[in-house]
């Protein structure tokens, strides 16, 4: 997938005619690009189409229209488009409580690297977390990492083959696999090596 650029953005009026419309296509488009390990921890994939949608909005919330202030966005989100070879999700720890958040993140130090996928037949691919910045410390983990999951040439060529893809995570305090992933979510993402 090739990065955006400036051209591929509306400009603020044009988004906000097209705002509603945009945001129904990629909600949709969102469905099939999440994965729950567990119940909370959660994969959301992202795309283009995901990360154009994140600079509109963060186009549209801070009324950037400066052609600096725009590439400033592209060059923090572009690094989140997969580029062939891998895949890259936000991986999110959600707990509804806030008492009971900080209680578990401070259980979960390190679990950003014990995020994994395989494609049937090879062996696991664990997670690049967090290349942007740090987002983790001595006494807790953050709720929101960056991961990034590189796949050699024979694992993609599998998953184009039809191999099963499966995920999970093996941290001592949440441990969880997803023997295969569901259908839709396999095409989505399988459609990410290209």
């Amino acid at each position: 997938m090739t990065h955006l650029n400036r051209d591929d953005l509306m400009g603020l009026e044009t988004y906000a005619e097209k705002r509603g419309a945009f945001r129904a296509q990629v909600m949709a488009h969102k469905k099939d690009r999440q994965l729950a390990l567990g119940a909370n921890a959660t994969l959301y994939f992202e795309d283009r189409m995901t990360v154009q949608y994140q600079i509109q909005e963060m186009l549209r919330i801070e009324r950037v229209f400066e052609r600096a202030g725009i590439e400033d966005e592209l060059q923090v989100y572009n690094p989140l488009i997969p580029d062939g070879s891998n895949l890259k999700a936000t991986f999110m720890l959600e707990y509804p409580d806030p008492i009971g958040r900080a209680a578990a993140l401070a259980q979960l130090i390190g679990i950003e690297d014990c995020v994994w996928m395989v494609a049937e037949g090879h062996e696991r691919v664990y997670a690049i977390a967090d290349e942007d910045l740090e987002r983790q410390n001595e006494v807790k983990t953050s709720s929101v990492h960056f991961l990034r999951f590189e796949f050699d040439c024979a694992m993609v060529s599998a998953l184009k083959a039809g191999a099963n893809l499966a995920a999970g995570l093996d941290h001592a305090n949440y441990a969880v696999e997803i023997g295969s992933l569901a259908q839709p979510v396999r095409t989505a993402l399988v459609a990410d090596f290209t």
